[in-house]
């Protein structure tokens, strides 16, 4: 199968609060959602009518039913999902504490999770090799054998075999409790920004992958590694891109947040529809907010996903620009 986007990483069942504004402590009820960046961002992609896939491993159990379950109800190809039997499938807790504070509890992820103990022989290489895009992020290369098979899907797609309109894009997605150090990550992000086309990250992130600086200066760091796109989140400011001949910023799409988590993998699952759809990278960015912030708004990640007719709609309301191929949708 040829994918439009194919992701490889994490995967896990989120475990949200319905109790919002308190302490875990004070929590009485949850719900579960499917959970995990790459696949989050597997089915954002879906969602926006790209046939997507996820290369992942959940543990031979009914947490892992569940998730291949979740997989199947967002059309997500789920080929290249496995099972390990000597491994549970990880559970993510998160508090609720609006505007700002998300913190997470992961349950069954140290010291090894399904997910780190891919292998090369897990991944079809050549389904790797003819996506349109290939979307992995920094978690995956903190472990072995994850880090090797990371590293062997890199090298079926080398940047300089690329074709027009192919991208492999590098999720800076860095979380510190996954790493014995910023240094021991920052190796790993200089080795595999030499395959990126695409890198995007905040800029924690992006400290973690070029070192301290501007959001300029960062960014044109990222284009030094290698990578013909880089993305740099401003926060408050909106985002930013830039190539070696363009720098667009996009501002924020304000809202209400009601969870802050899953945003970033709402506007990925956008930014790899744009990039696909041929728009110019000012709309790809606006498109991608608009996207990030409506699951921003809503207490689900996955489930809150939106549509194109979603996400034009918001784009509309705010005066923003809507791309030309989709205004029939509003």
């Amino acid at each position: 199968m040829t994918y439009d986007v194919l992701t490889l990483g994490r995967i896990s069942v989120d475990v949200y609060p319905n109790d919002i504004g308190v302490s875990l402590a004070d929590v009485n009820s949850f719900g579960k959602y499917l959970g995990g960046s790459a696949t989050n961002v597997a089915v954002a992609a879906a969602r926006h009518g790209r046939d997507a896939g996820v290369i992942t491993k959940v543990g031979d159990d009914d947490f892992g039913t569940f998730l291949e379950r979740e997989l199947d109800r967002y059309n997500v190809d789920r080929t290249q999902v496995t099972r390990d039997a000597s491994l549970q499938t990880p559970v993510t807790f998160c508090a609720i504490l609006p505007p700002d504070d998300f913190p997470l509890y992961f349950y069954g992820r140290f010291p090894m999770a399904p997910d780190w103990n891919i292998n090369t022989s897990d991944i079809d290489l050549d389904a790797v090799k003819n996506s349109k895009i290939f979307w992995s992020t920094v978690t995956g290369l903190s472990r072995e054998p994850s880090r090797s098979a990371q590293l062997a899907a890199y090298e079926a797609r080398p940047a300089s075999s690329l074709s027009e309109g192919q991208f492999t894009i590098l999720d800076l997605d860095y979380r510190p409790m996954f790493w014995d150090s910023v240094e021991q990550a920052r190796e790993q992000v200089t080795a595999a920004l030499a395959s990126a086309t695409v890198a995007i990250g905040n800029d924690t992130e992006c400290t973690v992958a070029v070192g301290e600086g501007t959001p300029d200066e960062q960014a044109d760091r990222l284009l030094e590694a290698g990578v013909q796109i880089a993305v740099v989140k401003l926060g408050p400011e909106g985002v930013m891109a830039k190539t070696r001949t363009e720098r667009v910023v996009s501002a924020p799409v304000p809202v209400q947040t009601a969870n802050g988590l899953g945003a970033g993998d709402s506007f990925g699952g956008a930014f790899c529809h744009g990039l696909l759809s041929g728009w110019p990278l000012e709309q790809v960015l606006d498109y991608a907010n608009a996207a990030g912030a409506i699951v921003a708004s809503k207490v689900a990640c996955s489930d809150a996903m939106p549509t194109p007719e979603e996400v034009n709609a918001l784009l509309a309301e705010r005066g923003r620009t809507v791309p030309a191929s989709q205004k029939d949708l509003v």
